[in-house]
């Protein structure tokens, strides 16, 4: 085992404990890729197709839907320690891209060749059961997603959004553009923009140039 096999290894044992069969763990660092993006950089675009299964070490990743007609939506964030459940679909089923992916901020994943996605499913329990948990997470993200759009006001969702973008950074102040909140909540810059204005007075965000800290 080389030196980035025995970190692999060590990564995994850390941050994916219900990945418990040691076998597993081996072939993870064996055939497993360390993968480093920047803040903001593009990791999986619409109509691609996905080669490899992330495993989220460091950092945080956020992910969009684009409709017919361009628009983006949010729908969720991943966090350390999940993977992407999408992309189980897409590779099993040999299919393009139905999400965008960006890193949030400096992120590290572990890479897995989509060969080994499925035959791991037959071989290793855990594997199989932190795939299934992982569809199960998302499937309650995107049910908060939707419940969120159908059922909350502007004002709601845009303080929502802030909140679980100071989540997954750790940072309460919140490096960011009216403009690209738009885009994130399918909503007009003007929208936006009067509403952190209204939030700020009530004394729950402070605006600052590019920037909102939460309060």
């Amino acid at each position: 085992m080389n030196i980035e096999q025995a970190e692999i290894a060590k990564l995994v044992q850390q941050h994916f404990p219900a990945i418990a069969e040691k076998k597993l763990q081996e072939e993870i660092s064996q055939v497993g890729i360390l993968l480093h993006f920047k803040a903001g950089q593009l990791i999986q675009d619409y109509g691609s197709y996905i080669k490899m299964v992330p495993l989220l070490i460091k950092g945080s990743i956020k992910v969009l839907r684009e409709d017919e007609e361009g628009n983006e939506l949010f729908l969720y964030y991943l966090e350390e320690g999940e993977t992407c459940s999408m992309s189980f679909s897409c590779c099993m089923m040999n299919k393009q891209s139905d999400i965008r992916t960006i890193a949030e901020e400096d992120t590290t994943i572990i890479g897995i060749p989509i060969r080994y996605v499925d035959d791991w499913m037959r071989q290793y329990q855990s594997w199989k059961n932190f795939v299934m948990q992982s569809y199960d997470a998302r499937m309650k993200a995107l049910v908060q997603t939707i419940d969120s759009i159908a059922f909350k006001k502007m004002d709601e969702r845009l303080l929502e959004y802030l909140k679980q973008k100071a989540k997954v950074t750790s940072n309460s102040l919140i490096q960011t553009t009216h403009q690209a909140l738009a885009y994130d909540l399918n909503a007009s810059r003007e929208a936006v923009s009067r509403l952190l204005k209204q939030l700020e007075k009530q004394g729950t965000v402070k605006l600052g140039r590019n920037s909102i800290e939460l309060l």
